[in-house]
């Protein structure tokens, strides 16, 4: 099964496009499982709260359909350092819409999945 690391900014762009999240994994990974990390679930926490209540994350969704995953290092509390760290390390694909840490991710050569103006999710191939 193809594990897949969940950037915030990356579960935004997929609850406003209003996507089936299973359907678009499975079409571009395969059976896959989200991993989810404690900086990354504190960041949606504080962007939900800031959210009108018909606009909620759904972060019950997420932590249904995900795992929790471990930091490797605690020296960084900032949650694109703890995911690049992982990317790197397992060669994970990451779900974000970030550019800057797009372009981080593409340069180490690591996988990289965001949503699509089409309301899809899409393996990027090229910045």
């Amino acid at each position: 099964m193809q594990q897949i690391l969940i950037d915030a900014c990356g579960w935004v762009a997929i609850i406003e496009s209003g996507m089936n999240i299973d359907t678009e994994l499975f079409r571009v990974l395969g059976p896959a499982q989200m991993l989810l990390l404690a900086s990354v679930r504190q960041e949606l926490e504080l962007l939900n709260s800031q959210r009108p209540r018909s606009k909620r994350l759904l972060l019950t969704l997420l932590e249904q359909k995900s795992q929790p995953i471990e930091a490797l290092s605690l020296e960084s509390t900032h949650p694109d350092d703890q995911l690049f760290d992982l990317a790197v390390k397992h060669t994970i694909p990451v779900l974000t819409v970030d550019i800057e840490f797009k372009r981080r991710l593409y340069e180490q050569g690591l996988p990289i999945v965001e949503v699509s103006n089409n309301q899809r999710l899409q393996l990027v191939d090229s910045l």
